[in-house]
């Protein structure tokens, strides 16, 4: 390949980032996302299926006898009013599960993933001189609610393509732009999501005594639910509790029937996360009884991800093929995080090891500033150079390692 195709290259690929930047979807519609990878998958010679587990996409490169390496990128986006104030900042909004209209924008980098994989795979495709095996591309749907791995697997992804040897995913993060972070052992905790619905007894805002007031219920709930973490979760023990959503009444002058809290519950381990929930649904029935509340409350689960731990042999082998191919300089240490993540499924289901890095994708001189925004900010988005082509490069690495050789 000529320099100047290599230019080309990028310039293609930071221009595929940009549309897909531009065009955000929700969890379960990534139909145009799905179908811009099968297209770029079939161009490269790729066996494709696409609609698995909704809107996921697969496509397998077969090269002779060899390992099958699964490399994964996640589609979906989140309901955010972007705030990057980039050229290429999305302006698209989407109907969410109450059917109100909410703005959407790639806070969490999966566009990034997307544009990344569609460079390795091309890539794969071009030099399959010098490796045997199979690729597995997948392009999922709904990682943002925990639903898109599971939902693949589920609609036969193995059955139709053959189980992985291992399973590869990278993650952008808030960490200097072209590095690559890597941990053996467990890396991303265990997350719960859950609705807790509050009933009261609405009334004139004029004639409170007569009704029961789910707001000051939820309000209750709300601050109490903060002690937990505090108060009954070692300080060693790292967990979180958000109350990420609030919704009750329609006027200002009617005391609601009802309030709705959506509850985001996360932990490093399963026994802590189990002390959470207990503690929630502790804590929801005694300030309901509390406040008089006419019937128990009602606590669903939304979503939930597990533990993800990555296999610590396969870690310590890419590891060094990493610092072969990019440095010692660009190879760091990927601390264990509160996210969630339901990669890791994806090993877990064919019995394989799974590896899961972080690429860094913020311009060092922000971060030095201190102001530099997280995932799911409505100011994140990766700095295309030089993350893009070492997301490219990482997955290219990645599966060159694990795959035979000639």
């Amino acid at each position: 390949m000529t320099s100047g195709s290599v230019t080309s290259g990028r310039d293609d690929l930071a221009a595929l980032y940009q549309d897909l930047h531009r065009h955000p979807e929700p969890p379960f519609g990534e139909v145009r996302t799905a179908r811009i990878a099968a297209g770029r998958l079939r161009a490269a010679g790729f066996d494709v299926a696409t609609g698995i587990g909704g809107t996921g996409v697969a496509g397998a490169l077969r090269n002779g006898d060899g390992p099958t390496v699964l490399l994964r990128a996640d589609m979906d986006a989140l309901p955010l009013l972007e705030k990057t104030g980039l050229p290429y900042a999305s302006t698209v909004t989407a109907a969410d599960e109450q059917g109100e209209r909410v703005p959407l924008m790639h806070a969490c980098g999966h566009d990034m993933h997307v544009a990344c994989l569609v460079g390795a795979a091309e890539r794969l495709a071009r030099t399959r001189a010098r490796w045997r095996g199979t690729v597995l591309a997948v392009f999922q749907p709904a990682e943002e609610i925990a639903a898109g791995a599971r939902a693949m697997l589920d609609d036969g992804l193995y059955e139709r393509f053959g189980a992985p040897d291992i399973a590869v995913a990278q993650h952008v993060f808030p960490h200097p732009a072209g590095t690559l972070l890597l941990h053996p052992g467990q890396v991303v905790g265990a997350t719960e999501n859950l609705e807790v619905r509050l009933f009261g007894r609405g009334t004139h805002g004029a004639q409170p005594e007569r009704g029961v007031d789910p707001v000051v219920l939820a309000a209750a709930v709300i601050m109490r639910v903060q002690t937990i973490v505090a108060r009954e979760v070692a300080p060693a023990d790292r967990a979180v509790i958000t109350v990420a959503r609030v919704r009750a009444g329609h006027k200002e002058n009617v005391i609601p029937d009802e309030a709705v809290l959506t509850l985001n519950l996360r932990a490093l381990t399963g026994e802590v996360m189990r002390t959470l929930l207990s503690a929630v649904e502790r804590v929801v029935n005694a300030e309901a009884a509390a406040s008089g509340a006419p019937r128990p409350p009602r606590i669903r689960p939304l979503s939930s991800y597990p533990v993800l731990r990555n296999d610590p042999d396969a870690t310590a082998r890419l590891g060094e093929a990493f610092t072969r191919r990019f440095g010692s300089a660009r190879v760091a240490a990927l601390d264990p995080m509160l996210g969630g993540e339901d990669f890791g499924l994806f090993g877990e289901a064919a019995g394989v090891p799974s590896v899961f890095w972080g690429l860094g994708a913020t311009d060092p001189a922000r971060l030095a500033e201190g102001d530099a925004p997280g995932n799911h900010s409505p100011e994140f988005a990766p700095v295309i150079e030089p993350t893009l082509p070492t997301g490219v490069e990482a997955l290219t690495t990645a599966a060159r390692t694990f795959l035979g050789t000639p």
